[in-house]
């Protein structure tokens, strides 16, 4: 049997393409599983089923090694089991070298294995590199004053005179979010807010 596998890492980037070579390469598509989630380690839900699947003399086809997989000791360990302790097969078509059925001989194992480690070298420094661009980005854009997430709720014009009763505890603050008309943890991040704002 031949299996397919397609990744992306979120649910807005798009797999057509690696579908698409699967299929030209003469996978069925009922045979090909799709991840949309990180490749930094294996817990992947359609990854485990395909694996469950897959049985002596099988053949996994990835469209390239970053694809499988971004870290470096997890790829090959995932590799050596489904080739070596699995005894299937794995082609990556954007490198014809990473054909375990080519491997008939010492020279050609020898190849692949050094080109698999230096491929997943790469993809496992390619997403730290991701990380990293995302981290200084995000640091960026927030000394440019833009802010992430939600954007805040609004305070009611009575907000002042509900929390000053609360203050005092006339009130208690599930009765003060109920006169506002927001939730309790809404309430208590506004108050928070104000005091660690204001320093007391």
């Amino acid at each position: 049997m031949i299996y397919g596998y397609a990744r992306v890492s979120t649910k807005t980037q798009n797999e057509a393409r690696q579908i698409d070579a699967l299929l030209e390469y003469g996978v069925k598509r009922r045979q090909i599983f799709v991840d949309r989630c990180s490749g930094k380690d294996f817990a992947r839900e359609q990854y485990r089923l395909l694996r469950c699947k897959m049985k002596r003399g099988d053949t996994l086809v990835v469209q390239s090694i970053d694809r499988l997989g971004r870290n470096y000791k997890e790829i090959l360990y995932e590799w050596r089991g489904i080739v070596e302790d699995g005894a299937c097969s794995i082609v990556v078509l954007d490198m014809p070298l990473l054909d375990t059925r080519r491997a008939n001989d010492l020279t050609e194992r020898l190849i692949s294995d050094i080109v698999l480690q230096l491929l997943s070298y790469v993809a496992e420094t390619e997403r730290s590199y991701i990380r990293k661009r995302q981290t200084e980005g995000i640091a960026a854009a927030k000394k440019r004053g833009i802010r992430f997430g939600r954007t805040p709720k609004k305070r009611p014009v009575n907000y002042p005179y509900v929390k000053k009763k609360w203050e005092q505890g006339r009130i208690t603050a599930r009765e003060a979010a109920r006169r506002l008309g927001v939730s309790h943890s809404t309430f208590l991040s506004w108050a928070k807010y104000e005091r660690t704002t204001s320093g007391t």
